[in-house]
């Protein structure tokens, strides 16, 4: 048996029997090579970074053409780096899971440090600081969900902890707020000196890097008002020296799952436990992922970047990764995704594999991404749409060893409608030879995601909601709906229906609020109503032109 630690690393043969890849490169010296000379700071350190983001940099330690790595920086759940980094050395076991079965199995040792931004390890905290005067920092990535980058409520309130955040830009203490932390740490590198840096969002939605510049620049406004920092740090956030590129990921990287682990101790893999933070967070020494990956950047880094394009990064114009971004998350991938997430959790479903042996279900998303999204698809030139949608449909999907849930997917489901559903209902809007009233399946997903809401499955058993932070004022408006009680519905849908920040457009100024209301009073009709509406509402045959299929 062979466990995650540098010491074990030693044991060539042992790993070589196990059928995992090891690193070449000397770890030691590139940890040191880090923190003498940080280049890459990555904030977020969760399961798409190990084992996608991560990956790349321990390639290019491979290749030699980088000898530092990544310096790791969490702004948020602190147990990911207690339980996960530091028992196992900051290594990870990157799993490729196949069609067929096989996993590919590589120990990914691309991270150089691990530092905690909170109050309660003001050491780390000082040396965040001492890496951000540096002027060999070439570039910070995030991989923090989209939630991370908000600063308001639905209401358009600041939190609490961002209200207290305006107050104070003092760099010695840390903020509350992972914008804050980020706007102090660049507060940090202007009086050190104005170096240029590019911020690089790599979370999975669009135009992400100037939701990152609003989040930022908000605080460097509000600092420099009452006082807290110069007006010239706020022209420096806006200014040539600070960059935010826009980016593109795609990679289905589920929680790390009990079937993998069991595969793993077989083969002689001995760290394997699963652990749940207090803060729900689902992480393991390896991490569970498919082989399709995509990275598309904004090629804009004002103080150089790792040779990305050396690892398969599409590093392009700031409209194409516009095109290729609206293509996956609006059209070919994360609208199909949030479909089953939805449907799935209402009819009892654990995997996204298992969902496509329903021909409603299959039908559905087929109609979502062929019939209603590709007449407003993006081309970015790149990539082939119909291709791009083809591999998700008839390979990706139905990937049964890739454990992903739709309980996973439906997540902050409440932060993903705006893009995923929203921008093509105001693509319809606003095309004359377009018309919004033909969209059927779209106010399907969106009655069913209301429907969700009642935490009944469809047998009208209790069901546990995934997390939004939305999720107990949505859960407010349906709190009088009955099931089997259409009638109780009433007007409640009118405050979530109406909300541009959840939809983009107001549904009932497009035309398609009393669509989504008829077929959430459907399902409300007793158990069995869901299923009932969704093959009602796919019965119809489905036309894909051959060049599309």
């Amino acid at each position: 048996m062979v466990k995650l630690t540098l010491e074990d690393l030693k044991k060539r043969s042992a790993w070589a029997e196990a059928g995992i890849e090891i690193p070449s490169f000397d770890i030691e010296k590139m940890k040191e090579e880090t923190k003498a000379h940080p280049r890459w700071v990555h904030v977020g350190p969760g399961n798409i970074f190990r084992g996608f983001i991560a990956d790349l940099a321990d390639r290019l330690l491979e290749s030699g053409d980088v000898t530092s790595g990544i310096t790791v920086v969490s702004t948020f759940d602190q147990q990911v780096i207690s339980k996960i980094y530091e028992p196992f050395d900051d290594l990870a076991l990157r799993v490729v899971m196949a069609a067929d079965g096989s996993l590919s199995k590589k120990v990914v040792a691309g991270v150089g440090d691990v530092l905690r931004a909170d109050a309660e390890y003001p050491s780390e905290w000082a040396r965040c600081r001492e890496i951000f005067r540096s002027p060999e920092l070439q570039m910070v990535s995030f991989t923090i969900t989209e939630k991370g980058y908000h600063i308001k409520d639905l209401a358009g309130n600041y939190y609490p902890a961002v209200q207290a955040a305006f107050e104070d830009a003092a760099s010695d203490k840390v903020l509350g707020n992972g914008m804050a932390i980020m706007a102090a740490l660049l507060l940090e590198r202007f009086r050190a000196g104005a170096h240029p840096i590019a911020m690089v969002s790599m979370d999975n939605f669009s135009h992400n890097g100037d939701k990152l510049l609003d989040s930022v620049r908000t605080f460097a406004v509000k600092w420099a008002e009452n006082g807290s920092a110069p007006k010239e740090f706020v022209d420096y956030i806006k200014g040539p020296k600070v960059s935010f590129p826009w980016s593109m990921i795609d990679k289905i990287t589920p929680r790390p799952d009990s079937s993998v682990a069991a595969k793993l101790e077989e083969s002689g893999f001995e760290s394997t436990e699963l652990v749940i933070t207090d803060k729900n967070t689902y992480i393991a020494p390896f991490v569970n992922t498919e082989g399709p990956q995509y990275l598309v950047i904004e090629d804009d880094f004002p103080n150089g970047r790792p040779p990305l394009e050396k690892t398969g990064v599409r590093l392009t114009t700031r409209e194409t990764v516009d095109l290729v971004e609206r293509m996956k998350v609006c059209t070919c991938l994360n609208p199909l995704h949030t479909a089953m997430a939805i449907f799935g959790c209402l009819l009892g479903y654990k995997s996204i594999a298992a969902e496509m042996n329903d021909a409603s279900i299959v039908r559905l998303i087929k109609r979502i991404g062929y019939v209603e999204g590709m007449p407003v698809v993006a081309d970015p030139k790149i990539f082939v749409p119909s291709e791009f949608i083809a591999e998700v449909i008839s390979e990706r999907l139905p990937n049964p060893y890739i454990p992903d849930t739709p309980q996973r997917i439906a997540t902050d489901t409440s932060q993903k409608l705006p893009i995923r559903y929203g921008e093509t209902i105001k693509q319809y809007l606003s095309r004359a030879d377009l018309d919004v009233h033909s969209l059927t399946a779209i106010p399907l997903v969106i009655a069913a995601w209301c429907r969700y809401m009642l935490a009944l499955d469809d047998e009208g058993k209790p069901m546990e909601l995934s997390p939004d932070p939305l999720l107990d004022e949505l859960r407010g408006y349906v709190a009088n709906v009955r099931l089997g009680k259409p009638e109780s519905a009433g007007d409640c849908l009118r405050p979530i229906l109406s909300s541009e920040r959840i939809f983009a457009v107001n549904l009932y100024d497009a035309g398609l609020a009393d669509k989504v209301l008829e077929y959430f009073k459907r399902m409300l009709a007793g158990p069995g109503a869901v299923r009932k509406t969704l093959d009602e509402e796919t019965s119809a045959p489905l036309y894909v032109p051959a060049e599309l299929a």
